[in-house]
């Protein structure tokens, strides 16, 4: 076989994708260079561009290619409602259900303080400096219903609090055209815990 270094170092390339494997990146690789070269050459000029141009917006954290993001700069936005997520995707998640319409602020991440993520690592001091700039009036807790989203979302609130800030989070329960048999428990908890 020819030299492979350059195709290793494509696989392994391919592997910092989350969820992927020495297969899926071998056969991915394979699959680029044997029948898609065009395919590759997009893909690679999309993932420079990306990479030097994409930065974070300078108020919420989430990506952009600008100083501020297009959502910070709405001014159909509503400034007194702060939703705060853990990532662009989550953001991003939010946006495509078009239930909200004030801003948000992007951690980039959550406490984790076996993996060494402090407060200072996820921006919470601009947080706090945003969430009380005198035009919030409450802060939406969106961060993901795990152990450390859940640690996160209760430092935030806390700190919140006593600062004066109207702290709300996101609810939870049982799925829309869900059954209950079906549910898990946990979910089913929550949910008569947190019934309206």
């Amino acid at each position: 076989m020819a030299d492979t270094n350059t195709l290793n170092a494509l696989i392994e390339a391919l592997r910092r994708l989350p969820g992927v494997g020495v297969k899926s990146a071998s056969r991915m690789a394979f699959h680029l260079l044997q029948h898609d070269r065009p395919g590759a050459q997009v893909l690679a000029q999309a993932l420079e561009r990306a990479a030097t141009q994409i930065r974070h917006c300078t108020q919420c954290h989430t990506f952009t290619e600008n100083e501020v993001c297009s959502t910070c700069l709405d001014p159909r936005r509503d400034r007194s409602k702060l939703c705060v997520v853990e990532t662009p995707a989550d953001q991003a998640a939010l946006e495509r259900t078009a239930a909200f319409k004030g801003l948000y602020f992007v951690l980039m991440g959550k406490l984790s303080p076996l993996d060494g993520i402090g407060p200072k690592d996820i921006g919470l001091a601009k947080l706090f400096a945003r969430a009380t700039d005198g035009v919030v009036q409450e802060v939406i807790l969106a961060t993901n219903f795990t152990a450390e989203g859940e640690a996160t979302a209760h430092v935030i609130g806390d700190a919140l609090k006593e600062r004066g800030l109207n702290v709300t989070r996101l609810a939870r329960g049982v799925p829309a055209g869900s059954e209950l048999e079906y549910v898990d428990l946990g979910t089913i908890a929550h949910a008569l815990v947190d019934r309206r």
